[in-house]
């Protein structure tokens, strides 16, 4: 694959917290732990949950069109919290523009 058009912004997906089962892990079907971060600027990152990228891509593409995200409920211009969609995985987005 080639690729030939070059990103004005990329992407930094960090889990910060979760529901947790009895042994303390997040109960996660995708094993997502609180740390876990993933870079990306189009694609899904490597090991990111599919489903979850279903909430973060709409978020990223309102970046990319120069969207605000305090718009989008988001603690600045940059950064948002998102929940996954099963309700377990609470993930901060942050883009970096370049």
């Amino acid at each position: 694959m080639k690729k030939f058009i070059r990103e004005n912004v990329s992407f930094v997906i960090t889990v910060v917290d979760g529901k947790k089962n009895n042994e303390g892990y997040i109960d996660c079907r995708n094993g997502h732990e609180i740390g876990d971060t993933y870079v990306c600027e189009y694609g899904c990152p490597t090991d990111f949950c599919q489903k979850c990228m279903l909430k973060a891509f709409p978020i990223m593409e309102a970046v990319r069109a120069g969207g605000d995200l305090k718009n989008l409920g988001g603690e600045t211009e940059n950064m948002i919290r998102f929940c996954c969609p099963d309700g377990v995985v609470i993930f901060q987005l942050e883009a970096k523009r370049k």
